[in-house]
């Protein structure tokens, strides 16, 4: 699938009063678009588009007005809280006071694919929503940008996945959660078969959708059951098994540590460093040294 670009936004994000700091552009992200600004005082109306609408208020409170052919709702938005629009709706929006935000753009979908039904899914206009699991998804998709590596695509294609499900159990147009539905499990042939492509592909970056496919479930499905499954998170357990990975070439071999890393599919071998300290609590120098010392 194609990158998701700014194209496909509702068109907020190219105005003269938005001031960027970082997005997605540019990085392949398929389902999502995200976007991190100040955005200054404004009243305009937006063409709708196929993409549906989630922006995070860092900061305020400030008041804000929408509606669709005119401005039929007011709110003074606290930070924290959230404005949501879905897709191929017009919008008629007015910012009243300077804002820090961050805009994520999901798949309609992506959003189907969560909710799972024969019937769809659509995300309500909300004004001043609170969702604090919402928010930490969507913080941590803005950290991603901040410090963007391409080995981090399974953890994006993760973060999407539970952002598109909370959109659909939590804020579904008709108000009401969406009931969970019944899941096939994830046997022990799909299983061994996405081990199989993670080590295959152990250099690079492994999306949930090509996990997901060789399962022959949706992504959400795979997701939710791969955990169920292992106890951790597709982008952990793949974590897990690059360390491991690299811990035997550092033990067993004179492979040069900056080698290991882009050869287990770290970016470099900093990004090697920082996750051998955070997961094992050494180094991989002190790793090489043990190993050569046990020899």
């Amino acid at each position: 699938m194609n990158e998701l670009t700014v194209r496909e936004t509702n068109g907020i994000l190219r105005q003269p009063w938005i001031d960027p700091r970082r997005t997605s552009a540019g990085l392949g992200w398929d389902q999502l678009y995200v976007s991190t600004q100040r955005e200054q005082p404004y009243q305009a109306g937006f063409d709708a588009a196929p993409t549906h609408l989630v922006i995070l208020h860092l900061n305020g409170p400030v008041a804000v007005r929408r509606g669709h052919l005119g401005l039929t709702e007011s709110r003074t938005v606290p930070p924290g809280a959230f404005f949501m629009h879905p897709a191929g709706k017009d919008l008629d929006v007015e910012l009243g006071g300077e804002l820090d935000t961050v805009h994520v753009y999901l798949t309609d979908a992506a959003l189907q694919d969560a909710h799972d039904e024969d019937a769809p899914v659509r995300l309500a206009e909300e004004l001043g929503t609170v969702d604090p699991l919402l928010e930490q998804i969507v913080l941590s998709l803005d950290g991603v940008l901040k410090h963007w590596e391409p080995s981090a695509r399974t953890y994006v294609d993760h973060l999407g996945a539970l952002l598109a499900a909370q959109l659909a159990r939590r804020h579904a147009g008709t108000g009401r959660p969406v009931p969970e539905p019944k899941r096939p499990g994830l046997g022990s042939r799909q299983y061994a078969a996405v081990c199989e492509l993670m080590r295959e592909r152990l250099s690079e970056p492994v999306p949930l959708t090509d996990m997901a496919a060789v399962a022959g479930l949706s992504v959400s499905q795979f997701s939710r059951q791969f955990k169920a499954r292992t106890g951790l998170a597709p982008h952990r357990f793949l974590i897990r098994l690059r360390v491991d990975a690299a811990l035997r070439l550092l033990r067993e071999g004179a492979m040069p540590i900056a080698e290991v890393a882009t050869c287990c599919g770290f970016s470099h071998q900093e990004h090697l460093t920082r996750v051998f300290s955070a997961h094992l609590e050494t180094t991989p120098a002190a790793v090489r040294r043990s190993g050569l010392t046990a020899a």
